[in-house]
């Protein structure tokens, strides 16, 4: 059909910009497993910051950083802070920071070797962006937002969660 083909069209697209991308700066691991690599770099800059407001932006920007990798593994039908301390188990005892989540199999692996990756550039980009965009909110007076409507129960994650929040 005509929105199949220009579904195609448009992956087609993402996959050629994602390769240029990667080609003008390189490709790190995937899955949100790098930013779980940053997010774990946080508590050495934190040490070095001078006031306490400084120290509670360091530990939102850590939980955020956290984030991605628990969503993907949350799609995959799995408990994201299980997977993540698992991806840190597994990377210690392999010895190996390419340790990761690999989604689409369910398994941890080697997300290099396995071709889980994702372009530099992207990566630092929705970085540069995200800081962007809090900055913009810090700074100003007043935000408008709509205020969402009461949830339904979310079907997944833990059969023993019933507070309603699969992650």
């Amino acid at each position: 059909t005509e929105t199949e083909l220009k579904e195609k069209k448009l992956r087609v697209e993402d996959a050629l910009n994602a390769t240029k991308a990667a080609v003008e700066e390189g490709i790190v691991i995937g899955g949100g497993c790098t930013l779980l690599k940053l997010a774990d770099q946080v508590d050495e800059i934190k040490e070095t910051l001078e006031n306490e407001e400084q120290m509670v932006g360091a530990d939102i920007i850590k939980r955020a950083l956290s984030y991605p990798l628990r969503l993907v593994a949350h799609n995959a039908g799995e408990n994201g802070y299980v997977v993540l301390e698992n991806i840190r188990r597994a990377a210690a005892e392999k010895d190996n920071l390419n340790m990761g989540f690999n989604a689409a199999s369910g398994t941890y692996d080697d997300l290099m070797v396995t071709g889980v990756v994702d372009p530099t550039k992207v990566i630092r980009c929705c970085l540069e962006n995200a800081c962007s965009v809090a900055k913009l909110f810090l700074t100003s007076e007043a935000v408008v937002i709509e205020i969402p409507g009461p949830k339904a129960l979310v079907v997944g994650g833990n059969p023993m969660d019933n507070s309603g929040y699969a992650m």
